[in-house]
């Protein structure tokens, strides 16, 4: 029986090619504001374009802070692409303001320090070993990347053995920044896996065969 997924739909991301990729995993997707939908679906994808601070707007005007919090809460699977990613942290720091994130994890989203901005094109990400997002990928696969912000420092200190720590992986324009981040059933990226052919295709299918 074919996984129910849900996008997001709170004003921000390219929902549709969000929608016809995830589709091509085997998955069936409803694109969708609706709370119920949302939190009871086998997968939730919050997709993300543009501002930090708008994002959080569009995303609190239809309870998808609580949508999200409420799905990890029972164990049940998010993936966070672009902004959609940037959301889930403490904060965002735009243009010398800022904006309160999900909170999800500790940390920053901040301005590139890099020489050309935005950062847009084709990286390899250092993927650290156990993960099941990249699981199957060759490790020089190249992934797509726009956006002018990222998370340049890891913040988040596990100190309980039993809890099993994220495993976050990088990539680099001018300085490092996270690009990717596998914890329990949140999962995330910076770059945008349903623009970068068969490499996203292939790491979309592994997050569906999680679900």
């Amino acid at each position: 029986m074919a996984k129910n997924v849900v996008v997001l739909d709170y004003g921000s991301g390219n929902l549709r090619s969000a929608q016809r990729a995830v589709e091509r995993t085997g998955a069936d997707v409803t694109v969708t504001s609706d709370f119920q939908t949302a939190l009871n679906a086998d997968g939730l994808l919050v997709p993300g374009v543009g501002a930090f601070e708008a994002c959080m707007r569009g995303l609190k005007a239809v309870r998808g802070d609580v949508i999200i919090g409420r799905r990890l809460a029972g164990g049940r699977p998010v993936l966070g692409i672009c902004v959609g990613m940037q959301i889930l942290f403490e904060r965002g720091v735009e243009h010398g303001v800022e904006s309160a994130g999900c909170d999800e994890w500790p940390g920053t989203v901040e301005p590139l320090d890099a020489p050309i901005v935005p950062h847009m094109g084709w990286n390899t990400v250092d993927v650290p070993a156990g993960s099941r997002m990249f699981a199957g990928l060759d490790p020089q696969e190249r992934f797509y990347f726009v956006h002018s912000y990222g998370v340049r420092t890891w913040e988040l200190q596990v100190t309980n053995e039993s809890i099993a720590a994220p495993l976050v992986s990088w990539t680099t324009h001018g300085q490092p920044f996270v690009a990717a981040v596998e914890n329990g059933p949140l999962w995330a990226t910076q770059f945008h896996p349903e623009k970068s052919g068969d490499a996203g295709a292939a790491l979309l299918t592994n997050w569906v065969n999680t679900l």
